[in-house]
């Protein structure tokens, strides 16, 4: 006799992914109450992607070689020296190295173990969620090198104002003994442990790194494709249903009053990273300000979920805020220099 599985409809739901179950959505709704809109919307987002896709490749097996290769593990020696320098080393880090969210509370438990001041896991908080290789080769097919080249300094930035701020502070009471228990595991990352010892910069040769190499590599890809998709499609009907004149005059124009609107906007309206990118443009087609935009992705970036509870997880609730506030803080100011500079 044949034997039968039955699947509780929670279990079902927990497995099901929110990203794709989300445009799978939006694209019957707009089939349904505006046909004519769907396919222009369908090309508008794949030829995005087309355009995207060399970046996303590059990304993917960028960071893929990077763990398979065991490259990564190179970066946690870094903290040694004084506490200065190890903000510093935080910030950089924070800023370009490929760390997703997830990985965050591992990378942070080496770094307290190492002896990392407060002061330098705040500067690697800040920066890690605004920018890494592959979200910076994403963001400067979409909106230019210019941008992402601005947005990385302002990242490092907003990680060294953190960073030293709480440094300066590490002694006041706010900062006292700021972390929570230990966690538990678990997270969206690959389950896979890093290599231990030297990096194996040919990875080809075992059959583990060539695991980890392809997992890697899929996993990212799929996470890419998922949320860009998602993101373009957003993107067309933004710029199909949204009033250009309606952001003109909300996050338009020159002065503080947008920088702080976007950076007020950016917090609470992010996804991630990647799919906030079609979403900027969108806006700045619109007639969004610069320096609006810079807040928007700079304040948004730190306070999206996936980093916001990377934070919560390991710290006090009075910790969790000041990093809002340092991030509040970062995204003004960058959003301030670029709109004079650009």
């Amino acid at each position: 006799m044949a034997e039968t599985t039955s699947i509780q409809p929670g279990h079902l739901w927990s497995r099901i992914d929110k990203a794709w179950l989300i445009l799978a959505l939006t694209l019957v709704a707009l089939a349904i109450l505006d046909p004519a809109q769907l396919w222009p919307t369908l090309t508008f987002a794949a030829g995005a992607l087309w355009h995207t896709a060399p970046f996303i490749a590059f990304a993917v097996l960028a960071v893929a070689w990077l763990k398979a290769t065991g490259a990564e593990r190179l970066l946690a020696r870094a903290f040694e020296g004084s506490q200065a320098r190890m903000v510093l080393i935080a910030a950089l880090i924070g800023g370009l190295a490929p760390f997703c969210s997830c990985e965050v509370i591992p990378f942070i438990a080496a770094m307290l173990a190492l002896g990392a001041p407060l002061g330098a896991v705040m500067a690697f908080w800040l920066a890690s969620p605004l920018m890494d290789p592959a979200m910076f080769l994403i963001t400067s097919g979409t909106l230019g090198w210019n941008f992402a080249i601005a947005k990385t300094i302002a990242a490092i930035s907003t990680g060294l104002l953190g960073g030293f701020a709480t440094l300066l502070l590490a002694r006041s009471a706010l900062f006292a003994d700021p972390l929570r228990a230990q966690p538990g595991s678990g997270g969206c990352c690959s389950s896979q442990k890093p290599f231990e010892g030297a990096p194996v910069w040919r990875f080809w040769r075992e059959a583990a790194r060539r695991d980890t190499f392809r997992v890697t590599a899929l996993s990212n890809a799929a996470f890419l494709l998922k949320w860009l998709a998602l993101a373009y499609v957003v993107e067309a009907l933004m710029l199909e249903y949204v009033p250009a004149e309606t952001v003109a005059g909300v996050l338009g124009g020159t002065g503080i009053k947008p920088i702080v609107l976007g950076a007020l906007v950016g917090a609470p309206a992010y996804l991630n990273g990647y799919a906030a990118v079609p979403m900027v443009d969108a806006l700045l087609a619109q007639g969004m300000s610069n320096g609006a935009a810079m807040s928007f992705v700079i304040a948004g970036g730190v306070s999206c979920i996936p980093a916001a509870i990377a934070v919560w997880a390991l710290v006090k609730p009075r910790i969790f805020f000041a990093y809002l506030a340092f991030a509040m803080t970062g995204a003004l100011l960058a959003g301030i220099a670029w709109q004079a500079i650009a």
